[in-house]
């Protein structure tokens, strides 16, 4: 089981800590419906350096990503990032990404824990053009700093303008104290913020540093437990469970991120595909009745046969209800419709509606 820089933290803060894509993680603080509302309302901390950072460096680079990823990454600026998906040979995802564009013959590829070494061999398997690639995941700390007082809280740490900071881009500056520190406004959250990328060994002066500055403004850390209900509520996708290396982007809702004006692996089936159209969709519910979805559960029609399977499921914090996404039948997938849960052998009703779920006031 590995450790992240900041775990000894973690267990000192009286965090529950579980294993999690091979890594020793904090689940919970105080509880999770309280960890959810500090984000949803104030600002929260998550320590989420178990995810892999990959750099690919060349004149290549952007060849190599373009033939792996389904975005168009030639979009991309210095400073801009992109999410993508990598797609197998089998009309499924290997892996969803973060790319960035640190500059023209430079980008940074972040990617799902869990995956790491299999993201690194599926793109060292396309890598025919010598591009240089670097897997600096196990020596680079992350934390998500998440929640609408993000930026006020963080501003007197960096130079670097906070509240300007347009989503899906990123700056590289100093911050508490530290060079070099590469600082995102991305999130998985909905709730705003930043994540910030840096060295293992500036991992407890940067926490400290976070936690002094945000103390007027409620900050708290967060486990992983609150950030699953935290993303659910928006309708991302988490990998493993929403999407895998069954799942079709298409399927899963991706084609705004599948761009066929580019060669990418699979492309041809996947555009096949788009133009016959999908047999399934992952779609959003609500329950009706009182019952909380969970992954794998069967979803049925008032007739009782089986339309479908839930993903991820839970009773969301902000909307005091239970909520879920999962794969359906496409006939089943109209906003409205009625389908039922199959939760100890009862159907228990539930309504299609579109992600996300918690809409921001």
């Amino acid at each position: 089981m590995k450790n992240t820089a900041l775990t000894d933290i973690h267990v000192k803060a009286g965090a529950k800590m579980v294993p999690f894509a091979g890594y020793n993680m904090p689940v919970q603080y105080t509880g999770i419906n309280a960890e959810h509302e500090t984000v949803r309302k104030a600002v929260g901390v998550f320590d989420v350096s178990h995810m892999g950072e990959f750099i690919l460096k060349g004149e290549n680079a952007l060849d190599l990503i373009q033939r792996v990823t389904s975005n168009d990454a030639s979009k991309l600026y210095d400073g801009k990032v992109q999410y993508s998906c990598l797609p197998n040979e089998n009309g499924g995802i290997v892996d969803d990404l973060l790319v960035y564009r640190i500059d023209e013959k430079t980008y940074m590829l972040v990617v799902n824990a869990s995956n790491i070494e299999k993201d690194w061999n599926w793109i060292s398997k396309y890598n025919t053009k010598g591009v240089d690639m670097k897997n600096i995941s196990d020596r680079t700390s992350l934390l998500a700093i998440q929640g609408p007082k993000a930026a006020e809280a963080l501003q007197t740490l960096t130079e670097v303008d906070l509240v300007s900071m347009e989503y899906y881009t990123f700056k590289k500056g100093t911050f508490a104290g530290v060079d070099n520190v590469l600082i995102s406004a991305t999130g998985y959250t909905g709730a705003g913020g930043f994540e910030i990328y840096f060295e293992n060994q500036y991992a407890e002066q940067i926490w400290d540093a976070i936690f002094k500055a945000g103390e007027p403004f409620g900050i708290k850390p967060i486990g992983l437990g609150a950030r699953d209900t935290l993303r659910l509520e928006m309708g991302f996708c988490l990998y493993g469970n929403d999407i895998d290396d069954n799942t079709s982007p298409l399927e899963a809702g991706l084609g705004w991120v599948t761009k066929f004006n580019k060669e990418f692996t699979n492309a041809e089936a996947l555009q096949a595909q788009k133009q016959a159209g999908v047999n399934r969709k992952l779609v959003g519910f609500e329950m009706i009745d009182r019952g909380i979805p969970r992954h794998d559960y069967v979803i049925v029609d008032a007739d009782g046969n089986t339309i479908g399977k839930v993903t991820s499921g839970t009773q969301s914090p902000s909307l005091q209800k239970a909520i879920g996404m999962g794969y359906v039948d496409t006939a089943f997938a109209k906003e409205g419709t009625e389908i039922y849960i199959s939760i100890r052998d009862n159907k228990i009703k539930a309504q299609i509606v579109k992600p996300p779920f918690y809409k921001a006031l």
